[in-house]
Parts: structure tokens; sequence; C-alpha cells
């Protein structure tokens, strides 16, 4: 094959195979081939789209581009949960810590800020001595013990979306639908949990600023994890205003904090309540929907929600 090749294959509109797109992202993570041609590829795939089986093949190149760590080898089920985010979102630091009280383990790699929003890693290190960068046994070790943990993205992960977003960074390829999801969910392959919950926000406030951007981005990310084995849902949430009352990282946490108390305003608190119920029904550790909203609220009155953070923020050094 010449990369030449299938550049010109994807701006004419073809479909590449998943030989093609697999030997494309081994090439250049090998440094055979070079910046200029991938900037090429991922223009041509920018103006022509993909179809579902060519991002579906694209992820996975990109997930085994580095180490996968296949967390649910470990320990099952293990979910993972991921928002596009949006000013105020601190959803994930509340409904990570109320999955895993109700006694579902989560696994979760996120990461800083991007463009207006700070990222939930940037909110977690507001808290003194949380140590948010932990090496794969750690990960593993805080996982197993605690059943939940919370580090940022490892550079090991999915290391062509790095390369390759930094490209798309500035040769003006970012606002392209299978190439969004495909970076998103190669890293979530690439850390191997056994459901994946999409929380695509639309609105002002987010990336997505129409409601068919975000379905067909939502659709997008449940196919290639249907495609990948990975049981995956989309909700498309609203951002036409900022989530719950605090904006910045330390203030936000605080909010989190709140809300796993049972105090949070009510607009972020339902949410929260409702993405972790939906996590426990996906798992089928609960049976039905109303059976994992009393399972949640349980684990806010007992205040085995707060606690469950508060262990696992000293388990990272807080």
């Amino acid at each position: 094959m010449q990369a030449v090749e299938l550049i010109r294959k994807k701006r004419d509109g073809y479909t590449l195979s998943t030989e093609e797109i697999s030997w494309f992202i081994a090439e250049y993570m090998r440094e055979q081939i070079p910046d200029y041609q991938m900037s090429s590829w991922l223009m041509a795939v920018y103006w022509q789209g993909m179809d579902a089986r060519e991002t579906s093949d694209l992820t996975m190149a990109m997930a085994r581009s580095g180490e996968e760590l296949h967390v649910r080898d470990v320990i099952s089920p293990v979910v993972d949960k991921h928002s596009t985010g949006g000013v105020g979102d601190k959803v994930t630091l509340a409904v990570a810590p109320l999955v895993a009280a109700c006694g579902v383990a989560v696994g979760k790699m996120t990461g800083r800020g991007l463009g207006h929003t700070g990222g939930t890693v940037d909110k977690l290190e507001s808290v003194t001595g949380f140590r948010a960068t932990l090496s794969r046994e750690e990960f593993m070790r805080i996982l197993t013990q605690h059943s939940l943990v919370l580090a940022s993205q490892s550079h090991d992960l999915a290391p062509a979306d790095g390369r390759m977003y930094a490209l798309r960074d500035v040769t003006g390829t970012i606002e392209s639908i299978p190439l969004i999801a495909a970076s998103i969910m190669s890293k979530k392959l690439a850390i191997g949990a056994s459901h994946l919950l999409l929380d695509v926000k639309v609105g002002s406030g987010a990336f997505m600023k129409t409601v068919e951007q975000a379905r067909q981005l939502a659709e997008t990310m449940v196919a290639i994890g249907q495609l990948a084995g990975l049981h995956t849902v989309a909700a498309i949430t609203s951002m036409d205003q900022p989530l719950g009352h605090a904006i910045g990282n330390a203030l936000e946490m605080a909010e989190a904090i709140a809300i796993l108390h049972g105090s949070g305003p009510k607009d972020v608190s339902d949410l929260c309540y409702h993405e972790a119920a939906e996590l426990l029904v996906m798992t089928g550790s609960a049976g039905s929907f109303s059976e994992a909203e009393s399972r949640v609220e349980h684990a806010v009155r007992s205040g085995a929600a707060v606690a469950k953070l508060a262990e696992v923020i000293s388990a990272q050094g807080g």
C-alpha cells in the first residue's frame, strides 16, 4: 500500500477497507507516514466522511496504537462514563461515586480542560494532595480495592489520537463527526470497561450546538461501541445554561460534594441521580429503573456516596 493512494481514495469519496485503515494508522505511528500526509488524509475524511464500519475500524486502530488496560478482565462489571463537556458540568464527579457506592465498579480516566470548560481532572486536583496521574498498576490496584478510580488520561492509551488531534487542531479538521467519535471512543476502548454511558451535551454552552449534531455524534459513538463489543448508551442533555450554580474548578468540586450529600441544585442533582440509575440498569445491577433510583437515593441518604468519594480521594493522596 501507499499512503498517497489511500489519500486519493478517500478524497474521491470511496470507502476504505479495514486493512487499509489499520495500515495507515500503524504506519503513521511507525513514523513511515509524515504529518503532512496524515493532515491531507484527515482533510479528506473531513470532507467525505466515513460510514459506520470505517469509523469503527479507525477507532479500533487508534485504540490499538498503544497500551490497552482491559479492566473488565480484572473486575466486572466495570463502567465508564463520558461527558462531552460544557459550562458547570460536574456530573461525572457525582455519578462515579454514586454508582460505586451502589456496588458497581467505575474505572474512569478523564481529561483536562477543553476550550472554555474545566476538565474533571482539573476539578479533582483542586483537592489538596489529590494525585490524578497514576501508573497502570496503581490504577488497577485502586480500582480493585475501592471499586472506583478517577485518573488523568494516560499518554500511553491511544497515542495515535493525541498525535492526530494535534494535527486536527491546526488544520481545520476538528469539526468532523467521525473524527470526534473516533477520538473519544478510541480512549474508551483502550481502557476496556464493560459498559459505557455517554452524556452528549447540546446547546449554547456545549461543543455541539444543535440537537441534530448531538444526535449524529451520539449515534456514531453508540454504533462504534456496539461493533467493538462495548455496551454503550448515549444520553443527549441540554447545556443552554450552566449546570448547577457553581462555575470554577474548586467551586464545582464543592457542589459535586453537595450533590452527594443531597443538598445540591435540583437541575444537576436530578441529572446525576438519573445517570447513576441508568448505569445500574445497564449493568443488570438493578432490575428496573425505579429500583435503581431507590438504590441511588439510599446511597445519598445513608452517606455512602459521599463516603465513597472521600475514600477514593484519600486513596489517591487527597
